[in-house]
């Protein structure tokens, strides 16, 4: 797993996001489209993409896009 693909896919579950503010230092909930749909889509991607089971708890025990990143591929 790369990290550019998933910071691609990320950004895909973002519809006003410019891509480009998408890095692993990026703090998601501080993104202004951050809400619970965005995490539902986040869940779903990391299930269609990687085969993994994201939980609520991954993510609120996340801060960055790399944490989540990091969760995804010791799941994987």
């Amino acid at each position: 797993m790369e990290i550019n693909t998933f910071l691609r896919n990320f950004a895909d579950i973002l519809d006003d996001t410019d891509a480009a503010l998408i890095k692993q230092e990026t703090v998601f909930r501080d993104l202004e489209e951050w809400d619970s749909l965005t995490a539902l889509s986040l869940i779903a991607m990391a299930d269609e993409e990687y085969s993994v089971k994201l939980t609520g708890d991954d993510i609120k025990s996340s801060t960055s896009i790399n944490d989540i990143f990091e969760i995804i591929k010791n799941k994987g």
